[in-house]
């Protein structure tokens, strides 16, 4: 059922997986590694035809003149504000709302508690596409068209089915005698939910909080569909300004979408330790 461990396949096996694994590492990187070449060339270079060799300009490469036109000559520093204003607020809320009711529906036992489940976990299978016009609309009839609120709530709603999913399993593979002893010492169910649960739960909500912190933030087609002002739009949808009526200036755009891929990697980095941890835990007895 599972893949042997390369270990147990013939020499000849190894050696070729050896020699295909880094060829395969660099195919899979290949369009990261273009997208950093050129957020480093002028923008000459591309009406040029000129992709992948170096600058045919006096000026050489142009790295630092790139990142600060990035930065000083755009609203890319605006951009990446709103999406940190966008991404805290909806990481937080969506694994708060999830810590509560993953605890409902894996510690307590009453009817309907598996269909309620069922309809948050239905909710991860809908095709974002077909609720574009929908969502759309509401969000305008409610006066959050175009504002951050309406995007933090908006993702809030969708991100806690997925969740609720990661917890409610979480918290069902926690030692059940732990609550029953709190409950028969007569602490009440909300200070077991704060006291007992929820440290138990710091592995699984660090790794939630990367997951959902990585979802949104490199989230594109909400910020398309849900805003379309500077003072709005997240970073992945204020990219699309470097597109010019009669020239896109792809060297621009190379060079903040570097910008926007830090903060993503950064959270993974600071955060691996613990969500290494959430994933595998229980993975072992």
């Amino acid at each position: 059922m599972f893949p042997r461990p390369i270990q147990q396949y013939s020499s000849g096996a190894q050696v070729t997986y050896k020699i295909a694994l880094p060829i395969v590492l660099l195919l899979w990187l290949i369009p990261l590694l273009a997208v950093m070449w050129f957020s480093i060339k002028p923008g000459e270079d591309f009406t040029q035809g000129n992709y992948w060799g170096l600058p045919t300009g006096e000026g050489g490469f142009e790295g630092l003149t790139n990142y600060w036109m990035v930065f000083a000559e755009s609203d890319m520093p605006r951009y990446l504000w709103n999406s940190v204003v966008i991404t805290v607020p909806t990481m937080f809320g969506a694994v708060a709302l999830s810590c509560m009711t993953g605890f409902a529906l894996g510690v307590y036992r009453f009817k309907g508690n598996l269909l309620i489940f069922f309809m948050f976990v239905a909710g991860n299978f809908v095709p974002f596409q077909i609720l574009m016009v929908p969502v759309r609309d509401l969000t305008d009839q409610m006066g959050l068209y175009d504002t951050r609120a309406g995007l933090i709530l908006f993702h809030i709603a969708f991100q806690t089915g997925f969740c609720t999913l990661f917890m409610r399993n979480f918290i069902r593979a926690l030692p059940r005698p732990l609550i029953e002893a709190a409950r028969v010492e007569g602490v009440s169910e909300w200070r077991i939910f704060w006291y007992v649960v929820l440290p138990l739960m710091k592995p699984a909500i660090a790794a939630l909080c990367v997951l959902i912190f990585t979802f949104i933030w490199n989230d594109f087609f909400w910020a398309v569909v849900l805003t379309q002002s500077p003072e709005s739009q997240p970073v992945t949808a204020g990219i699309t300004a470097f597109n010019a009526q009669f020239r896109a200036m792809y060297h621009l755009m190379s060079a903040g979408s570097i910008v926007a891929a830090i903060p993503p990697v950064a959270m993974f980095f600071l955060m691996q330790k613990h969500f290494i941890a959430g994933l595998t835990l229980g993975a072992v007895k």
